[in-house]
């Protein structure tokens, strides 16, 4: 059996992490064997190139072509995938630079971004784009799944699923983030069969991976989990721990991590 450890992190400016806590020092001591970022804000040829290409990575990079600093992912990977994909298909939701889809052959891989909501009456139209976004997603990897591919996918939900997700549900009930409608597309992604990893392993509440700067709430621990592993049923048995580290500042969010072992 093979070790595989994955780690996920919405950096909230790639740029900002790197001079906060020093993101390829911080990648060298982790030493995954693939990475996850989300919210790069920022294009590979802006960086400094041992953030670029990390030493011992291979780097793939998504960013929209004309919002700079919004958006972006990227994915660092030891192997070389057989195949890297940016989007689903679906220009509408393939141009804000949120997907990095990377295939090996044990398995595909889903690095995302998904977007905000926003209950503003001026705003609707984002909830609306999100959840649509949710819905073509699904749709897209329901067709995969049924082919018989195993799937993994991280990133950045902006949801909370359920209660023991946040550490103050009822003053949240109307707030993008934690709408009926959006928990219950959650609650369809775990019905079609695809795994919350964390909660296979740990029911306890308490657990976050984003805390609102603005507030002060990281020091209070009133968060969100809002990033999330998931993986397609076919390949549980494979999963071997989730885990969250939330001693990693730098960004509002903190890495997420996954342990598989692979024949």
């Amino acid at each position: 059996m093979k070790k595989l450890t994955l780690l996920s992190w919405n950096v909230n400016g790639i740029r900002a992490v790197e001079k906060k806590v020093g993101l390829t020092d911080w990648l060298i001591t982790q030493s995954p064997d693939i990475l996850c970022l989300q919210e790069t804000k920022a294009r590979p040829e802006q960086l400094a190139e041992a953030l670029q290409q990390p030493q011992g990575y291979l780097s793939y990079w998504n960013y929209p072509a004309e919002k700079k600093g919004y958006s972006g992912v990227a994915t660092f990977s030891r192997r070389k995938p057989e195949q890297v994909e940016y989007g689903i298909g679906l220009k509408e939701f393939d141009s804000e630079g949120r997907f990095v889809i990377t295939r090996f052959p044990e398995f595909r891989l889903f690095n995302i971004y998904f977007p905000k909501g926003d209950t503003a009456p001026e705003r609707r139209h984002r909830l609306d784009y999100k959840l649509a976004f949710y819905d073509a997603f699904l749709d897209h990897i329901d067709a995969l799944r049924n082919n018989g591919e195993k799937l993994i996918i991280c990133g950045d939900f902006n949801t909370a699923h359920q209660e023991i997700d946040l550490a103050r549900p009822k003053e949240n009930e109307k707030n993008s983030g934690f709408l009926p409608e959006e928990r219950a597309w959650m609650d369809k992604l775990v019905e079609h069969g695809y795994i919350d990893v964390f909660r296979k392993f740990h029911g306890d509440p308490g657990n976050y991976t984003w805390w609102d700067y603005k507030t002060g709430a990281r020091a209070r621990n009133v968060g969100w989990r809002i990033d999330y592993f998931f993986v397609s049923d076919n390949m549980d048995r494979e999963v071997k721990e989730s885990f969250i580290m939330p001693e990693v500042e730098g960004s509002d969010h903190c890495p997420i991590g996954l342990i598989m072992e692979l024949a």
